[in-house]
């Protein structure tokens, strides 16, 4: 069995124990609710991936710290998760779950390293499309796991919303396989397309069913910037911007009164009552944050104060931009938000380029990420899939970003010559060259 063989199978299965997939529904107690020690087990489980992460790491030395050189700004975000320890709650939670984090990001490394963003569509489709068939299997086999208590799909997953999400990334991601045809997997890619719209109108997770809407318009956006140029380029993207600023705009000032019109819960199901006491907790935290990711636990007196009044354990805020000010507070936030912009950018200078060489889906999902957070909340989660590609397309556009290449092209042309020198005087071809060469997407 060949490296490649490895690397692929192997990332492949790390992606599928971060889905949160079929185990965690296997441990769940009677109440719907994972106990701590389940939730060990679970990090048991993930020590397999870990161990594969670093050992595909150890294999891409040169290339792992380029990736490093590359994304200074969101080394420094996973290690203000360490540093919050000294102003965290609680700390022993907080360096036990970076640490997760960092080894989640390490994950982002190996992905964006080992695979192109072609290579990683397929493995992405071929992942999470288990976990669709997966949950529909389950439906036939047991129905009384696979449907919660509302009637509503949950599948493999522990609930109805984190089915929803996966099903709606696989359908943006079948439907650009389908839409290139290149990858010689029509059928496959057909089937795959059928089941995550099964599970996502079964589910009725209203935030993937948006996020699946958004990403028909997103796909439309970004085919159609390669085929234009120089200022009718800028004026496209122009009106673009503009348009969704003023649909945000429109949906802040009158979604409460449509959904009152329409019947439906203007609480978005609780979200808004629960996000006017955490932007009350944020305010009180406002430079720094409570540390990373301990705010929703049992050993704080303020979760404690918006449960009681929200008469319901939110397990977070359901919005991740919220989260992100209650674990880093505003310099975190700041600092992540420079990631995302500079991500976008160099996202969408790729997709012009070289909109061959599969940079749509990467760009669709991102902003699929940033629409979900609006009402759930995913951004830097540890030990999570979704959260890992969201860190993999980050890590991606900036390693094969031109601005970021011909930066760096002036550090590595002296060692290049020198292997070259060697490589001819020992008689030996340059193929390990090469191949670096096409890891980093030089031309």
């Amino acid at each position: 069995m060949s490296w490649r063989t490895v690397e692929c199978w192997g990332a492949g299965a790390c992606l599928f124990l971060n889905t949160g997939a079929f185990f965690p529904l296997m441990l769940i107690g009677s109440d719907a609710a994972l106990d701590e020690a389940a939730k060990a087990k679970l990090r048991l489980l993930l020590l397999p991936a870990y161990a594969f992460t670093l050992l595909i790491l150890s294999r891409h030395v040169r290339q792992f710290i380029t990736a490093l050189v590359r994304n200074p700004l969101f080394n420094l975000l996973i290690a203000m998760a360490f540093v919050s320890v000294f102003w965290s709650i609680s700390p022993s939670v907080t360096l036990r779950r970076a640490t997760g984090l960092l080894f989640s990001v390490l994950s982002s490394y190996m992905l964006a390293i080992c695979f192109t963003p072609r290579q990683l569509l397929v493995l992405v489709t071929a992942t999470v499309g288990l976990c669709i068939l997966l949950s529909l299997a389950l439906l036939g086999v047991s129905p009384t796991l696979a449907i919660d208590q509302e009637g509503m799909l949950q599948g493999a997953f522990v609930t109805k919303n984190i089915l929803g999400w996966y099903s709606s990334i696989l359908a943006a991601a079948t439907f650009i396989i389908l839409m290139d045809g290149s990858f010689g997997m029509r059928r496959a890619a057909g089937i795959l397309l059928a089941a995550s719209l099964t599970c996502l109108a079964w589910s009725m997770s209203m935030t993937s069913i948006i996020a699946t809407s958004c990403a028909c318009f997103l796909i439309w956006f970004y085919s159609s910037l390669p085929k234009m140029h120089g200022l009718a380029r800028a004026v496209f993207m122009l009106v673009f911007i503009q348009a969704t600023v003023v649909l945000l705009i429109l949906l802040h000032e009158f979604l409460v009164p449509v959904l009152l019109t329409l019947g439906k819960d203007a609480t978005l199901t609780g979200r808004v009552p629960l996000w006017e006491l955490v932007d009350a907790s944020i305010g009180r935290r406002l430079m720094l944050g409570y540390g990373y990711q301990v705010f929703w636990t049992e050993a704080n007196p303020d979760a404690w104060a918006i449960w009681s009044r929200i008469q319901w354990m939110a397990p977070h805020s359901h919005n991740g931009f919220r989260d992100t000010l209650l674990s880093f507070g505003l310099g975190g936030m700041a600092l992540f938000a420079m990631i995302i912009a500079r991500a976008l950018r160099q996202g969408a200078s790729l997709q012009c380029r070289v909109p061959e060489a599969g940079w749509l889906w990467l760009n669709v999902f991102m902003v699929m990420i940033l629409v979900m957070n609006l009402t759930e909340s995913i951004f830097l989660v540890q030990n999570d899939a979704i959260f890992i590609l969201f860190a993999t397309a980050i890590i991606s556009f900036s390693l094969h970003s031109p601005a970021s290449l011909k930066r760096v092209g002036s550090v590595h042309s002296r060692v290049r010559a020198a292997e070259r020198a060697a490589a001819m005087s020992s008689g030996q071809d340059n193929r390990s060259d090469q191949a670096w060469r096409q890891q980093i997407g030089a031309k």
